[in-house]
């Protein structure tokens, strides 16, 4: 056991995991006694003879369990990012470990009188805002995993929690495999018709890892399967390739749909156990929005905004495709298609003119060099600090005015075996007290980008641009976290919240003054050309009814999963047709979208998937300010930084963005911004 790397300090610069050190071999023992570890610190707190205090009851929780939260962090994040069999069968066994765990810390009635007797009591200790926010976190933390429970219903609740913690893993699992065995293999040069050289290349490639001599093989992955849905001329390839992204997980081999049945059954039952009226009002009680009313009432609002703008754009693409000689009707593989050619009719350019500026080395360079301008931070490439897949690079983040060390950066950027799709921030360690010493913090963001090929760099799209600032604004929240207690650090905020620092990031995106920065065409150097950044904005807006109502849709989804009595589903299918029959512009001609959604059933966003929509009005509101003031005006993002992103969940949300808004969001910011209301 004591060389297990991963219960030994690690030696990588700045305390980074080991990577080039660590075995899958390691993660199961080292988390056994981890968790051994993290019961004896628990129960020296319990057989402290001395008066419970907020140090010697509530710090020395918070600090009982660093090396176990470590050590999971890394498993949890390598099954995401990197995973294999092995890693997947280790899932089912640590999940189980730490669930019981866990249950034992929080259903542990002597652990939960000396918090409960420092709450009580929190009035004599002096505590400052964070110690207070850490104190009634805790105590609600106990309260909420059942501390107040009967023996009974604990014992039940105890029995849910390991039921649930290999749920969520073989979701993922299941979406992830089910999409990797899709492969659309062409053979004939002519079904590559209407696809951008980028996609033929992209694919090529792919081909050729394969072993597809002679072939284009196109994927599910969205660098593969976007494209070819926009550009290819071939109208069935495309019926083919969406059909199999709307079956992902269901009713094959790695079918979703018991397991979905199972864990809502199991979070409905956690919740009336613990006294709500379902999953949905036990999560929203430590929201800003509070309650599963406002929450409808929210979606609902912007629903009666998005629908008949979305019927607009629907209505304009059947009759703009009519014009191009489309005699049939219209299906959803055919919208991105139509569409395309639509915003090329109407702006005079198309996705792909912008490609060729979009070199990922030189975006990359050109957000790093955004994030100095807005907050004074330099971005240095660690080859020193080992990472988990060659395609990974680590970047050192100093502070440019005093040298000072801000953290830790990960960047891996292009799809593989093992991987889950999508793009994500994750942490290795959150910046806050261990011992001692305030420790800085060690994140990633993990993107699906287009990769390079033989005969081109990785030139990625406008979207994939967006997203890159959108992870980078998670990352940076987490970077510039400046809290005492690790609990509170940067996106450790209401979850409502969380996207307010990566959604207003998007923004910048399309201005010329950030755009200037690193739009280069990878050829030439040329800079991107004035007129083709205002061609952008003037589509900014495009279709913005039809994708705003498919938000509200999947928002509405996933709070009718969770709000709804589970014993009455019997089918997947069904009940997401019913729950979001309002807001559906086509019959569904494929499976349903659940079995596949990992947001909310192995992700974290359960009940919680509106929060994207309810960020994007702070962020909305919070760009006005910028673009009032400047967009890189070093009082508003000096402001930004201290009263957003350096706090964290050190207080609550509400009061933070009051405090640099000077009032309360403007709820009609974000449909001012999609031109759907007219600018005040």
């Amino acid at each position: 056991m004591a060389d297990n790397i991963l219960l030994q300090d690690s030696p990588a610069p700045h305390g980074a995991p080991a990577f080039d050190k660590i075995s899958e071999d390691n993660y199961l023992p080292a988390v056994k006694e981890a968790i051994e570890q993290a019961r004896t610190n628990i129960d020296a707190i319990k057989a402290n003879s001395d008066a419970p205090s907020f140090d010697n009851v509530i710090v020395a929780l918070e600090q009982s369990s660093i090396r176990l939260s470590r050590i999971c962090s890394i498993f949890y994040n390598q099954l995401s990012a990197c995973s294999s069999d092995k890693l997947e069968s280790l899932a089912e066994e640590i999940g189980p470990l730490n669930a019981n765990f866990s249950s034992d810390v929080s259903l542990d009635e002597d652990l939960f009188a000396k918090v409960k007797a420092v709450h009580d009591n929190k009035d004599s200790f002096g505590l400052n805002i964070e110690q207070h926010t850490l104190l009634d976190d805790t105590y609600i933390g106990f309260v909420r995993s059942g501390a107040l429970l009967d023996e009974e219903k604990k014992a039940r609740l105890r029995e849910i929690s390991q039921e649930a913690s290999t749920l969520g893993p073989s979701f993922m699992n299941n979406a992830k495999k089910s999409a990797e065995s899709y492969e659309l293999i062409i053979d004939n040069e002519d079904d590559l018709s209407g696809l951008p050289q980028s996609a033929i290349d992209g694919a090529k490639a792919a081909a050729n890892e394969k072993e597809y001599d002679g072939k284009w093989l196109f994927t599910l992955d969205y660098p593969s399967f976007g494209p070819f849905l926009t550009y290819n001329d071939n109208r069935q390839l495309r019926e083919d390739i969406w059909r199999a992204s709307g079956n992902r997980a269901y009713k094959d081999q790695y079918d979703n749909c018991d397991l979905i049945l199972q864990i809502v059954r199991l979070r409905d039952e956690k919740a009336k156990l613990l006294g709500y009226d379902s999953h949905a009002d036990f999560v929203l009680e430590r929201r800003m929005a509070k309650s599963p009313e406002t929450v409808i009432n929210f979606l609902e609002k912007l629903g009666a905004a998005y629908k008949p703008a979305a019927e607009k754009d629907l209505a304009d693409l059947k009759a703009f495709a009519k014009e191009q000689g489309f005699d049939d009707e219209l299906k959803p593989w055919d919208v991105g298609y139509y569409a395309e050619k639509l915003k090329q009719k109407l702006f005079d350019y198309s996705s792909e003119d912008l490609r060729p500026y979009f070199q990922l080395g030189n975006v990359l360079e050109g957000v790093f060099t955004h994030f100095s301008k807005l907050f004074g931070l330099k971005f240095t490439a660690a080859n020193a600090i080992p990472t988990w897949h060659k395609d990974v690079t680590a970047y050192e983040v100093r502070n440019e005015k005093d040298d000072s060390f801000v953290g830790v950066l990960y960047a891996d950027f292009y799809p593989r075996t093992g991987k889950k799709s999508g793009a994500w921030k994750t942490s290795y360690r959150d910046q806050g007290l261990e011992g001692n010493n305030i420790l800085e913090p060690i994140v990633a963001i993990v993107c699906n980008f287009t990769k390079p090929t033989q005969d081109a760099p990785a030139l990625i799209t406008f979207g994939e641009v967006t997203t890159l600032f959108h992870e980078m604004g998670h990352a940076i929240h987490a970077l510039l976290s400046n809290v005492t207690y690790s609990s509170h650090s940067g996106t450790s905020v209401l979850w409502d919240f969380v996207e307010l620092p990566s959604q207003v990031q998007e923004n910048w995106a399309y201005k010329k003054e950030t755009l200037d920065l690193f739009a280069k065409h990878y050829k030439t150097g040329e800079a991107i050309p004035d007129e083709l950044i205002e061609k952008v904005n003037n589509a900014k807006n495009f279709m913005v009814g039809f994708g705003g109502l498919r938000q509200v849709s999947l928002g509405l989804m996933d709070m009718r999963w969770h709000s709804a009595d589970p014993t009455t589903i019997k089918d997947v299918a069904e009940f997401e047709d019913k729950a979001t029959e309002d807001t559906r512009l086509f019959p569904r001609l494929a499976g349903p979208m659940s079995p596949s959604f990992s947001h909310i059933f192995a992700g974290g966003y359960s009940a919680g998937y509106y929060s994207y929509k309810w960020a994007e009005v702070l962020d909305a509101d919070t760009f006005e300010l910028f673009e009032e003031k400047g967009l890189y005006n070093l009082e508003i993002a000096t402001r930004y930084r201290d009263e957003i992103l350096s706090k964290g969940g050190s207080e609550p949300p509400e009061t933070l963005y009051k405090r640099f808004r000077g009032r309360d969001a403007d709820p009609e910011s974000l449909l001012r911004r999609e031109g759907l209301l007219k600018a005040a």
